[in-house]
C-alpha cells in the first residue's frame, strides 16, 4: 500500500507536507518532481556548516536530492524512531540510539565512554558539544583511536623518522588534533614504494658496463652532451658534403661580439657549435671547445678515456660505441618504476628519487612498518574510537538539523511561515525606512541579476563591508515605495548572528513594489512636471533679469521703460483674471453636482489617472517570484513559488509607530514655515499693489490703457480699409 501524503497549495506550488516520521521515512517514494528544489550550493545558507559537509559526501559543493536520501537512510539505520527528529531538539537521547545491531551498540557504548569522559554519567543525552569536548580532551593524546600517527615525541627516533619521510613522500591525513600524520594505508604505499625503488636501483647497479663505478656519472653526461655532439658531427658530414658551405657552419663574427657588460649571455653561447668546424672526422676534447660546454667535456674525457684511441679525440664511431656500450643500462633507466601516490589531505612535498640508497634500506625494514602496525591495533582498541565520535557527531547533527533542511528543500514551510526564516534569508537589511527580510547572498552582481531580473521583483544589490571583511547580497524590497531608492544610498544589514554590517547599494533592479506605489505615481509624475516647468521658467526670468542689469550697468543712459513695465504687471492681472475665471468655472461645475454625484465624481477622476497605473502595476505585481532570484544564487528549482501581496508586506515591513505610544501632531518647525511662507506671499502681494497703485496715481496706467484702445481702434480701421479694398 502507497504512503498517504498530505499536500498544501502555496506559492503556487503543491508542497508536501511532513506530519509524522512516515513522510520522512517513505521519502524516497515522493515524485522528484514535486519537490519544491532539486539541488542548492553548500555555501550562502544560514544553516549548520558542520551539517552541509557532512551532506556533500563528494564534496562538488552541492547538496541534491540523493544526499538526502541518503542522509534519511544513514539515520534511519542508528535510531529507534524518526518522531524525535521532527522536534528538532538540540539532544540525542541515548534511548534512541539503536543497540540492537552490532555498530548501534558500539555507538551506545562510546556515547557511555564519552559521557564518563566528561564526568556526566548521570546524564541520559548527548550533545554537539560533549562530541567537540571529547574531541579537545583526546586530541592531544597518542592513542585517541582515530588510527592516525603524528611524529609524536613519544615515539622512537627511527619511528619518528619513518613517519616523517613518509609524510614528506606519501602525504599525510589530520590527526583528531589538526596535525598531519600518516595512517595504516600511507605507511603500507611507503614501504612498498621504497622496495619497489630500492629494487630498481639495484637492477641498474648490478648491469655490467666498461665503466664500473662511473656509469651513472657517464650516463648523465651523455644525455646532456648528446645535443651538442650529435650537432658537430652532423656539422662536419654537412662541411665534407659541401666544403663550400663550411664558412656559414662555423659561428658568424656578429654572434660572438660582446655586449654591453663585456661579456657573453650562457643563453647566446649554448646555443653555438660544440667547436670549430672542418672536414675532419673527430672532436677536439682540448682545444677549440665552445667554453661553455668545456668543463663538462673535460670531465667526460677523464671518464672515458679508456674507450678512446687517442685521449684527445673523440671520433663519431668511438661516440656511437660508447653509446651502444650502456644500451642495457639505459633500457634499466627507462624503466622506472611508477611510484603509488594516494588521496591524501597534505599533498607529499618531496620525492623517493631525492633520497639515498642507504636512507632507504634503512626504512625498508620490516620492524618499522610491523611497529607501526601494532601501534594501529592498539589506538583501534581505545575505548573512546575517534571513528565511533565522528559517527556520534554526526548521528546528532543529523537528528537536529534534518527536518529544517527537509521543510527547506523538499518544501518551503519555512519561507512561507511568519514566524521562521528560511536558509537562503540571511537577515535584515534596513534603508529608507525599511526592514526587507528576503536577503540572499550572490557571487558575482552582473551574473546574478541576468537570471535574478526574471523574478519581477525590486532588487537593491549590496555591497556589506565589516571589519575587513566584505559580502555581496540582493535584498527584495517588496512593500512602500521607491523614490528614494537610488545606486549609493547607505544602510545597515544585519546578519541572523546579529553583527551589523554596512551596506551600500551598488546597483537596483527597477520593477514595481506596491499598489500604493502605484496610486501615487501619476500624481508625483505630474508634480514632477509642474516643478520643471517652473524651473525652467524661473531659471529663464532669471537670466532675463541677469541680462538686463548687465546692459544697465554698461549703458547708464538707458532710462526706465514705464510703458514696458505697465504692459508687465497688465499682462499679469490678466493672466491672474484668466487662472481666476478657469478656477471658477470649474468649481461652479463641482458645486452645481447633488450631493450623491461627488463621491461618483471623484471615483471617476481617481480611476482616470490611477487607473491604468495601478491596472499595470497589479499585473507585475502578481507576477513576482521567488524562483528566478534564488535559480540566480545557484538553486535548482522546480517552480516559480510565487509571492503575493500578502507575502509581500511580509517580507518587506515599513516604519511603524509601537502599540502604545502618543503622536504628537504639533509641529514647531513646520508651523514657522508656514509662517513664512504667508509673509512671503503676502509681501509679493503688497509689493504688486503698491507699484500698481503708484502707477494709478501717476497717471501711467490711464494712459497705457488708453494707448492701448486707440492701438486696438487703428488695428480694427485697418483692417476693414483692407476689407473694403
Amino acid at each position: 500500500m502507497s504512503h498517504m501524503w498530505t499536500f498544501q497549495r502555496v506559492g503556487g506550488l503543491d508542497q508536501v507536507v511532513f506530519k509524522s516520521a512516515n513522510d520522512i521515512i517513505n521519502l524516497p517514494d515522493l515524485d522528484p518532481k514535486l519537490w519544491v528544489a532539486l539541488s542548492c550550493p553548500t555555501t550562502g545558507l544560514d544553516f549548520d556548516k558542520r551539517t552541509l559537509a557532512l551532506l556533500d559526501s563528494d564534496n562538488d559543493g552541492r547538496i541534491r536530492i540523493p544526499d538526502i536520501l541518503d542522509a534519511i537512510s544513514w539515520t534511519r539505520d542508528k535510531i529507534i524512531s524518526f518522531d524525535s527528529i521532527l522536534k528538532m531538539n538540540e539532544t540525542l537521547p541515548l534511548s534512541q540510539i539503536n543497540a540492537s545491531t552490532p555498530s548501534g551498540k558500539k555507538l551506545s557504548v562510546t556515547a557511555d565512554s564519552i559521557l564518563a569522559s566528561l564526568n556526566k554519567s548521570q546524564l541520559d543525552y548527548l550533545t554537539q558539544d560533549d562530541i567537540q569536548q571529547c574531541i579537545k580532551i583526546n586530541a592531544d593524546k597518542l592513542y585517541n583511536g582515530d588510527l592516525i600517527f603524528p611524529a609524536s615525541t613519544e615515539l622512537s627516533p627511527d619511528m619518528q623518522t619513518f613517519i616523517q619521510t613518509a609524510i614528506k613522500t606519501t602525504g599525510a591525513q589530520k590527526d583528531m588534533s589538526g596535525q598531519d600524520g600518516i595512517d595504516l594505508n600511507i605507511a603500507t604505499t611507503f614501504v612498498d614504494n621504497l622496495k619497489t625503488w630500492l629494487q630498481w636501483q639495484n637492477k641498474i647497479s648490478n648491469t655490467q658496463t666498461p665503466f664500473g663505478k662511473d656509469t651513472a656519472e657517464i650516463w648523465k653526461l651523455i644525455q646532456l652532451l648528446k645535443p651538442k655532439i650529435d650537432d658537430y658531427f652532423l656539422r662536419v658530414e654537412l662541411a665534407q658534403y659541401a666544403p663550400q658551405a663550411q664558412t656559414a657552419l662555423n659561428v658568424d663574427e656578429k654572434y660572438i661580439v660582446p655586449t654591453q657588460n663585456g661579456l657573453l649571455s650562457d643563453k647566446a653561447l649554448a646555443e653555438l657549435p660544440l667547436s670549430k668546424i672542418d672536414t675532419t672526422n673527430a672532436l677536439d676534447l682540448v682545444n677549440g671547445l665552445n667554453p661553455l660546454w668545456k668543463t663538462k667535456i673535460s670531465r667526460f674525457k677523464t671518464l672515458v678515456a679508456s674507450s678512446l684511441s687517442n685521449p684527445d679525440q673523440l671520433t663519431q664511431q668511438e661516440w656511437q660505441d660508447i653509446q651502444q656500450s650502456l644500451q642495457a643500462y639505459a633500457t634499466l633507466i627507462s624503466a622506472k618504476p611508477k611510484i603509488a601516490q594516494l588521496t591524501v589531505e597534505t599533498e607529499p612535498s618531496a620525492s623517493i628519487e631525492d633520497m639515498s640508497n642507504n636512507v632507504i634500506i634503512n626504512l625498508v625494514n620490516d620492524d618499522l612498518l610491523n611497529e607501526f602496525k601494532q601501534m594501529v591495533e592498539q589506538d583501534n582498541k581505545t575505548p573512546i574510537s575517534a571513528s565511533d565520535v565522528l559517527v556520534l557527531e554526526k548521528l546528532i547533527l543529523f537528528h537536529k538539523h534534518l527536518y529544517r533542511l527537509l521543510v527547506n528543500f523538499v518544501s518551503f514551510a519555512d519561507f512561507f511561515s511568519p514566524k521562521t526564516r528560511a536558509a537562503f534569508q540571511l537577515g535584515n537589511l534596513y534603508i529608507d525606512g525599511r526592514c526587507a527580510t528576503l536577503c540572499v547572498a550572490v557571487d558575482n552582481i552582473a551574473k546574478h541579476a541576468t537570471m535574478a531580473n526574471y523574478s519581477e521583483l525590486c532588487l537593491l544589490y549590496c555591497e556589506c563591508t565589516r571589519h575587513g571583511q566584505k559580502q555581496l547580497i540582493a535584498a527584495a524590497m517588496t512593500a512602500g515605495q521607491g523614490d528614494l531608492l537610488i545606486e549609493g544610498r547607505n544602510g545597515v544589514f544585519i546578519d541572523n548572528d546579529g553583527n551589523d554590517w554596512d551596506a551600500n547599494v551598488v546597483k537596483i533592479i527597477t520593477k514595481p513594489i506596491s499598489i500604493q506605489q502605484a496610486i501615487l505615481a501619476p500624481y508625483q509624475r505630474i508634480g514632477r512636471c509642474i516643478t520643471e516647468q517652473i524651473n525652467k521658467w524661473a531659471s529663464s526670468k532669471d537670466a532675463d533679469v541677469e541680462k538686463s542689469s548687465e546692459q544697465a550697468l554698461q549703458n547708464p543712459a538707458n532710462k526706465f521703460d514705464i510703458g514696458k513695465s505697465v504692459g508687465i504687471f497688465a499682462a499679469i492681472g490678466l493672466a491672474v483674471g484668466a487662472i481666476g475665471t478657469a478656477l471658477a468655472s470649474i468649481f461652479q461645475a463641482i458645486f452645481s453636482l447633488t450631493w450623491w454625484q461627488f463621491p461618483l465624481f471623484f471615483v471617476g477622476l481617481f480611476l482616470i489617472i490611477s487607473g491604468p497605473s495601478v491596472i499595470l502595476a497589479w499585473l507585475k505585481l502578481r507576477r513576482r517570484t521567488l524562483g528566478p532570484l534564488l535559480e540566480a544564487s545557484g538553486w535548482a528549482i522546480n517552480g516559480q513559488v510565487k509571492i503575493n501581496l500578502m507575502l509581500g508586506g511580509l517580507l518587506t515591513s515599513k516604519a511603524e509607530l509601537p502599540t502604545n505610544a502618543k503622536r504628537n501632531l504639533h509641529d514647531p518647525m513646520k508651523q514657522r514655515h508656514q509662517k513664512l511662507i504667508v509673509t512671503f506671499w503676502l509681501a509679493i502681494l503688497l509689493g504688486v499693489g503698491s507699484t500698481a497703485g503708484w502707477l494709478w496715481h501717476e497717471g501711467y496706467l490711464d494712459r497705457y490703457i488708453e494707448q492701448h484702445n486707440q492701438e486696438q481702434t487703428q488695428n480694427k480701421t485697418d483692417t476693414t480699409t483692407n476689407i473694403d479694398k
